[in-house]
């Protein structure tokens, strides 16, 4: 189950869509707005506040050479803001901005935009912005991120159950602990050196440089992890203590779980956003009681098939389980209101439909409980006079199974005599009874451990998605164009020099009257002649389209005067371009109307 879930992690981690969870706002100068004046500087606005690298701008001038900017930093509006210094004087054309920051809770977004000084260029300056991730760096990093979940909640669970259940087959616990300390540890240290390239981008080997080195340990990610390193140290010396001395975990313990479930929340989705105080608390308690029920459960598990287990003790692990769903429940609600916003980002976003999967997982582990909670109620009426006693039914009625046909003689002596025959009845029927119930628990905790494990793999990429509330501040935020609307449309027949771009303006892109114009270019960057040329636009939000722009060719270029755009929103653009009779192809483009 671990090492599919690894697999799907892997596999998601690396094709899905960008990781991001601060959202651009907003652009000075704007995406596609044409200036009468050259801009002194570039600003970017996001939905929280972003860390900047020494690479956060690139700018390209009309011919496609970078411009030698000033350094990245924030504006006076603050650390939700991003601004660099222009040349003084800047051509006439336009601009390709290619930017990269990381949001506050540790994960890097990047984009692109342009802008035009005087008027559009012809031809555009392409700059590839490069994956906000490299996709090995990426998955690397995600599964090291999974195992770090998987090994705190370990750590955290077994501790908690040892020292509520008081198990006597302590040995094969302490075997438990020391394989959560040791992940745990292995994990934080991967994601520290993981850290500068999975920010910049670069593949795991950007990891080797200086650079990279003091980049991690002076950011607030790297901080936290070895915050986290510094906790992991006093928990071993803690856990070596206690085991020498043999004593059950106390307050201290408690104090160091608490310790580390915060450096999660300080570096995650709770760090940054609203009510930042509150969601960091409740971040905290959400990975408390998800390791205490899951870790718990795993050590529930080992120490069930060794046998060694009071019905008592499964019982009081019972009541640590219920309060800490009881948490889980509270604590989810109050972040998935937080992360959503409304209730048609449940469904309208990707961060809405992985926390759908997220719940629907839940649900089935919480019927996997209820299981559980049945079958230890029975087992603990099974035999109610020896419930504090350990129960080894099974391993009695081994014992008892006489020796076979022509077995050595059994030997002599009161000691050695074997039990009468009409007591075996006696002990044999509450034996095999609290076996069955034994198996059932067994079967039903197993299944409560693979789900929870899933439910963690879930939740990994949770922390890995732009929240819904995110995404729409930054659809609201988004300004109104000032000046014409340009939008480049690569598009690809398939045919020998049947691939270009068509370049779509639209003046002034608000609602009502609008004129369209349409210029394609050939493969050689050349204005190109094409039979026909469609474009037509469709707003989802409100079931409206699609509307046709009814272009007419101008000689050189189509256009139209009287495009009719009624409603403001997200129109999705539909381009059809026709190279030959037979050859055409049809792309897609959002453009925003105001």
């Amino acid at each position: 189950m671990l090492l599919g879930t690894l697999l799907v992690l892997f596999l998601l981690g690396g094709t899905g869509p960008a990781s991001a969870h601060a959202a651009l706002r907003a652009t000075d100068p704007e995406d596609g707005s044409v200036l009468k004046s050259a801009p002194r500087d570039i600003t970017l606005t996001f939905t929280e506040s972003v860390g900047l690298l020494e690479d956060s701008f690139r700018v390209l001038d009309p011919d496609g050479r970078r411009l030698r900017t000033g350094e990245p930093e924030h504006a006076q509006g603050g650390a939700e803001t991003a601004r660099v210094t222009l040349p003084a004087k800047l051509a006439e054309g336009t601009y390709t901005v290619a930017w990269r920051v990381v949001s506050a809770d540790s994960h890097p977004v990047s984009g692109a935009f342009t802008f035009s000084v005087g008027k559009p260029s012809l031809t555009t300056a392409t700059v590839d912005t490069g994956p906000t991730e490299d996709p090995a760096t990426k998955s690397l990093y995600n599964i090291a991120r999974y195992l770090a979940y998987l090994a705190v909640a370990l750590l955290i669970g077994t501790a908690t159950f040892m020292a509520v259940c008081r198990p006597p087959d302590a040995p094969v616990l302490h075997r438990l602990l020391k394989a959560g300390w040791w992940t745990l540890l292995g994990a934080t240290l991967a994601l520290l050196v993981l850290r500068a390239p999975y920010e910049s981008g670069e593949g795991p080997l950007g990891a080797l440089s200086a650079d990279s080195v003091t980049r991690t340990l002076t950011g607030r990610p790297g901080e936290v992890l070895l915050a986290r390193l510094a906790l992991l140290l006093v928990a071993a010396l803690y856990l070596l203590r206690l085991a020498r001395l043999r004593k059950p975990f106390g307050w201290a313990g408690a104090a160091l779980a608490v310790g580390l479930a915060v450096t999660w929340a300080a570096g995650e989705h709770a760090s940054a956003g609203i009510q930042v105080p509150a969601a960091m608390t409740s971040s905290a308690l959400h990975l408390l009681a998800t390791a205490v029920w899951l870790g718990g459960l795993t050590a529930l598990l080992v120490t069930l098939y060794r046998a060694r287990l009071t019905p008592a003790a499964v019982t009081r692990f019972s009541r640590v389980a219920f309060v800490s769903v009881t948490v889980l429940v509270v604590t989810g609600v109050y972040q998935s209101w937080r992360g959503l916003g409304s209730w048609d980002a449940l469904t309208g976003t990707t961060y809405g439909r992985l926390l759908t999967l997220k719940l629907a997982a839940v649900v089935l582990l919480l019927g996997a409980a209820a299981l559980s909670r049945r079958w230890t109620a029975r087992l603990a009426t099974a035999d109610p006079e020896n419930a504090e006693t350990v129960v080894e039914a099974e391993a009695a009625v081994r014992e008892k199974v006489p020796e076979p046909v022509g077995g050595p003689p059994l030997p002599e002596g009161p000691e050695a005599a074997p039990e009468s025959s009409a007591a075996e009845p006696e002990s044999s029927a509450p034996a095999e009874a609290g076996s069955e119930q034994r198996s059932a628990l067994r079967r039903s905790v197993l299944a409560e451990v693979a789900l929870g494990a899933a439910v963690l793999a879930v939740t990994t990429l949770l922390t890995s998605t732009l929240p819904g509330r995110a995404e729409a501040e930054a659809a609201a935020g988004t300004p109104a164009v000032v000046g014409a609307s340009v939008t480049n449309v690569p598009f690809d027949v398939g045919t020998p020099g049947g691939h270009g771009k068509v370049q779509v303006t639209i003046d002034p892109g608000r609602v009502g009257d609008n004129s369209i114009e349409a210029l394609v270019y050939g493969p050689d960057g050349g204005v190109s002649v094409v039979p026909e040329l469609r474009i037509s636009f469709t707003l989802p939000a409100k079931d409206i389209g699609p509307v046709d722009a009814e272009l007419t060719d101008k000689g050189g270029y189509w256009g139209n005067s009287f495009l009719n755009l009624p409603i403001a929103g997200k129109w999705e653009m539909k381009v059809t371009v026709r190279t030959t009779e037979v050859d055409q192809v049809s792309e897609t483009r959002t453009v925003v109307i105001r």
